[in-house]
């Protein structure tokens, strides 16, 4: 493979970093550098001089211990964009050329380094904004989920195995070694564990994108009093004027390591404005998308249309919030009872005068169900992950249909071996088409 460089840090800093990966690392350097590194120990570091251009220092990686699994080194040297141009050009004058976008992760699983869900995990590390994808990211960079599907594979190896030997012994009529009552009980172990797996790419997904929150209500209520309190900024206009609000506006913010993201909408109210009528469509649009609602009013809402908002937020978390309470003798008043089928949270509050709104804000997080999250929680934040679990448990599922149906051997074995091979496909176990590999790793930046 030839060998590659490319720039690993921004330009333009104190300092920059140029990697070189591939079997003529050291010998490409040692014509540009002061000092000849073609016996240099591994793991050290070198200082010298670049030609004319700069006082560096070089750290030499030798295979298989580096982060490609190939000899290398980084050259750190200062980050003036000129210098970089000149040291990259002459690495490539010299034999290197210059890397892909994601080359260097890339040659890493090729070459045993990582798994393809570990070397994902680096994309997910650098592009984490918040503890909790950063949690997660490392989670899986640790190989988290090639752990889990570690433990799969070993109880589909055994399923697989034992109807396999019982075909191969198919002429021996009084031998069986796959006892059905057992094989049931174990696919039915596993596709629970596959099924746990998909059903937390819900939350994985929430918790990488930002978890959406809807804040609705009445026009002139404080709903974008409110958005401009939990944001710390002047982010939407105030006015006391009926219908300021005529699209939805968004923002994040980071609550407990997790990121929110605030959809500030358009007063729900009887208009004929054409382009507020179109505001308010985009509410209801924006309550479908969220998972937690804030209802903001001001005044007893009539039985109509507290039953209007719980049935528009059915399924979802919603928190009812009572603003201006600076304005009101009391700070609360009756509601009408919920359904069994929607339960809500009320809190008082003044957005404009911050009262309650640390409180509403732990209720918000509370709302969002985020998982106590640790070194080893496993949540699949991955769309190509959740696609692999999700066709692995339909091949499970006709395994088990088959069992219960008592097909024969060979048709339960095809299925367990589509399972195996689909759930390969998460850690580039089995088959690894050079299509998927493209399209992951074309998605790093150059230098990783």
């Amino acid at each position: 493979m030839d060998t590659i460089c490319a720039l690993a840090t921004a330009p333009g800093g104190a300092l920059g970093i140029i990697r070189i990966s591939g079997a003529q690392s050291l010998e490409i350097l040692s014509r540009i550098f002061s000092k000849d590194l073609t016996n240099a120990k591994p793991n050290t570091i070198h200082y010298g001089h670049i030609s004319d251009i700069d006082e560096v220092l070089v750290s030499v990686f030798r295979a298989p211990h580096s982060y490609t699994g190939e000899d290398s080194a980084e050259i750190s040297c200062h980050g003036s964009r000129y210098i970089l141009n000149k040291v990259l050009e002459l690495l490539l004058v010299n034999g290197c050329r210059m890397a892909n976008p994601g080359e260097y992760t890339q040659r890493a699983y090729l070459n045993g380094k990582l798994d393809l869900s570990q070397a994902e995990a680096v994309a997910d590390l650098i592009a984490s904004s918040n503890q909790a994808t950063h949690q997660l990211a490392m989670s899986q960079l640790r190989g988290g989920i090639s752990t889990q599907l570690s433990f799969l594979r070993e109880q589909l190896l055994k399923l697989t195995s034992l109807l396999e030997l019982e075909l191969d012994f198919s002429d021996h009529e009084d031998l069986e070694f796959a006892d059905r009552s057992e094989l049931l009980t174990l696919a039915n172990i596993i596709d629970k564990h596959i099924l746990s797996l998909s059903h937390s790419f819900e939350i994985g997904q929430a918790i990488k994108q930002g978890i959406p929150v809807a804040i609705i209500g009445k026009t002139n209520v404080g709903k974008s009093t409110l958005l401009n309190r939990l944001l710390h900024e002047e982010r939407a206009i105030v006015s006391d004027i009926h219908g300021t609000t005529r699209d939805t506006i968004e923002d994040t913010i980071d609550l407990q390591g997790v990121t929110f993201r605030f959809i500030d909408t358009a007063g729900i109210r009887q208009t004929t404005d054409t382009v507020e009528q179109i505001g308010i469509e985009r509410t209801y649009a924006s309550i479908q998308k969220a998972r937690i609602i804030i209802w903001v009013v001001d005044q007893q809402p009539t039985r109509e249309e507290f039953k209007e908002i719980l049935d528009a937020t059915k399924g979802k978390s919603l928190i009812i919030s009572k603003n201006k309470i600076d304005k009101e003798s009391s700070s609360d008043f009756p509601l009408f009872p919920s359904d069994d089928v929607h339960n809500y949270s009320f809190v008082s509050i003044s957005a404009k005068h911050n009262i309650n709104i640390e409180q509403l804000e732990q209720m918000i997080y509370q709302a969002a169900k985020i998982p106590t999250l640790s070194n080893s929680d496993i949540i699949i934040t991955n769309a190509r992950h959740y696609d692999a679990l999700v066709r692995s448990h339909n091949h499970l599922q006709r395994v088990l249909d088959g069992l219960d149906q008592q097909l024969s051997g060979d048709l339960l074995s095809e299925d367990l071996r589509l399972t195996l091979d689909t759930l390969s496909e998460i850690t580039g176990g089995q088959i690894t088409p050079n299509e998927v590999l493209g399209n992951i790793f074309r998605n790093f930046c150059v230098g990783k």
